[in-house]
């Protein structure tokens, strides 16, 4: 006799598989700047944003797609005026506009000089990145800041008060861990937005921050492979924070709803908000800032959201935030080869 789950099954995959998502917009000092919905063709509207082609996941730590997101990301046609100190707000969201659909794993965000010709120049490719704020578990909480992205709130980063002006390339990129007690089943969605921050900073990243994506993650990182994303305790994959982000740059106020007024927030909510920004780096976090270890390795397969066939369905690798029909589904995939 078929089980409910059987019959569901097809919707219940199309729609968890696409509702994946990418940044719409992004608001800073009263201004919202919004970006091209994922194409393959170009949208030459004026934005900061550059446009992805798919706003699927990314599998692997080392496909190029890391780098900007799928399609390496259109460069953008302009840059957003922005001060050291200012907070961005990155409203994500479905391929349909729908609210962002996962609530497991960090939110991590680099910068990258562009030099002086600018970032609408400029080929991430050659980035040098430097890591200013990573978001993980609320304090004395399992559950992630990400979550809160799913009841409609933004993804807030504030930008290091002492950074030097220039133009940058920034990289603000959640990574979903729902399936990651599967082998390279943790997913990426960077996306990358042109800034020229002014004022009158001095801070820069030493040689040894910088990192190349690929190559500042690998897909045996503690924080991309594993069972244990649901405790307290979490290792972010990557470089440490910038040291130039403990020179002033204070942690990301605690999200905010998408649907309010963009202002630019000048308060702070410390481990509130689960941000590393501006905290000194540590290896782990037992509430949210903390930073990991970098690496490389190879890529893995693409846009299906499903469990592989290697995660076994026990008790001890089922993302408990999933519902009995999620687990069921994962299962199934698992056991009978279910596929989207």
């Amino acid at each position: 006799m078929f089980s409910s789950a059987y019959l569901l099954l097809p919707l219940l995959l199309a729609s968890y598989v696409s509702a994946h998502g990418f940044v719409h917009q992004f608001s800073v000092n009263g201004k919202t700047y919004t970006g091209a919905r994922p194409g393959g063709q170009r949208n030459k509207a004026a934005s900061p944003i550059r446009q992805i082609t798919s706003p699927n996941p990314i599998y692997g730590a080392t496909t190029s797609a890391v780098n900007c997101g799928n399609g390496g990301g259109f460069i953008a046609s302009e840059a957003a005026p922005v001060n050291p100190g200012d907070t961005l707000k990155f409203d994500w969201r479905g391929q349909d506009l729908s609210r962002w659909p996962h609530d497991t794993g960090p939110i991590v965000s680099y910068l990258a000089d562009c030099g002086p010709a600018g970032c609408d120049k400029f080929d991430s490719k050659s980035a040098r990145w430097f890591k200013i704020d990573e978001q993980g578990h609320k304090p004395n909480s399992a559950e992630w800041v990400q979550k809160d992205l799913m009841r409609g709130a933004t993804a807030n980063v504030k930008l290091p008060s002492n950074v030097a002006p220039g133009n940058y390339l920034m990289r603000h990129e959640i990574i979903g861990l729902h399936l990651a007690s599967g082998f390279k089943r943790a997913e990426f969605y960077p996306s990358c937005i042109q800034l020229k921050i002014g004022g009158s900073g001095t801070g820069r990243p030493s040689a040894n921050e910088l990192v190349s994506f690929p190559g500042g993650y690998s897909d045996n990182d503690k924080g991309l492979f594993g069972n244990n994303f649901f405790s307290r305790q979490y290792t972010f994959p990557g470089p440490p924070l910038a040291k130039l982000t403990g020179g002033g740059g204070a942690p990301a106020p605690a999200p905010s709803s998408s649907t309010s007024t963009p202002t630019s927030t000048k308060s702070s909510s410390s481990t509130k908000a689960g941000s590393g920004s501006g905290a000194q780096p540590t290896q782990t976090t037992k509430s949210g800032g903390s930073t990991g270890s970098s690496g490389s390795s190879s890529s893995g397969p693409k846009k299906v959201c499903k469990r592989s066939a290697s995660a076994k369905p026990t008790a001890q690798v089922r993302p408990r935030h999933l519902s009995r029909v999620m687990r069921r589904i994962a299962f199934d995939e698992s056991v009978h080869g279910v596929s989207a």
